[in-house]
């Protein structure tokens, strides 16, 4: 218990002083985050509501693949993306390997398949009624797309959050492509799994006290925008 006390005490003052390797840790980690999340975003929810509105040949299997994907395990993607990413992969040239490029993209692939499959539950709970309207009116698919999420605004706010969630704790997948490189590569999750191997448990707890409250307030910045949706309907 005691190695516990000395290890948040010294990492108190770490994060006090603004320790350098800690903020650029931190700094790299949100980035890359927040990337990942985005990217997801804009690809998962469209796809969320084209498996509620649309009705084609393998919507079923489409489901089927998003279920999976929401529990994909993150050392696949790693392999996955390694593979194509190695230099004597299909994509070698690029030399995105070991870089917060291939990181990002690692972080989406398990991020979005979260989206979108909680941006599809979100909107299966919406009244028919508004789908149907829709269909009559014969509005465009960016018209459809926008109406349906704006009614679901606040849960499709928590699809993003849950997704951003998966991202910013995502460790394996990361490690693997990024080679945890120091003031490179090294984020947060990764620095905390290196430090605790070495033993050094007061950065490992800065570092995780840090992830937390990066979670805490990116999540609480969305939690806010869906509170502010739902009194503004209520307003009204």
């Amino acid at each position: 218990m005691d190695l516990v006390w000395r290890g948040l005490i010294e990492a108190l003052r770490l994060i006090a002083h603004g320790d350098p390797q800690l903020r650029q840790i931190a700094s790299l980690s949100l980035l890359v985050s927040l990337s990942a999340t985005l990217l997801a975003a804009l690809i998962g929810v469209p796809l969320g509501v084209m498996l509620v509105a649309l009705r084609f040949r393998g919507r079923m299997i489409a489901q089927t693949i998003v279920n999976t994907g929401m529990g994909l395990p993150p050392v696949v993607v790693g392999l996955g993306i390694s593979i194509l990413l190695w230099r004597t992969g299909p994509f070698g040239a690029l030399a995105l390997l070991y870089t917060p490029a291939a990181m990002v993209l690692a972080q989406f692939l398990v991020a979005a398949p979260l989206v979108t499959g909680f941006t599809r539950s979100a909107l299966e709970l919406l009244n028919p009624d508004i789908l149907e309207t829709l269909r009559v009116d014969g509005a465009a698919a960016p018209t459809t797309t926008y109406e349906l999420v704006r009614a679901a605004q606040p849960q499709v706010l928590v699809a993003i959050a849950a997704g951003f969630g998966r991202a910013i704790a995502e460790v394996g997948a990361s490690l693997m492509v990024g080679g945890n490189i120091l003031a490179h590569t090294r984020i947060l999750t990764t620095a905390i799994a290196l430090e605790t191997g070495r033993g050094d448990f007061a950065l490992a707890i800065a570092l995780g006290i840090v992830l937390l409250a990066l979670a805490f307030f990116v999540n609480a910045a969305l939690s806010y925008l869906s509170g502010v949706r739902v009194w503004a309907a209520w307003a009204r």
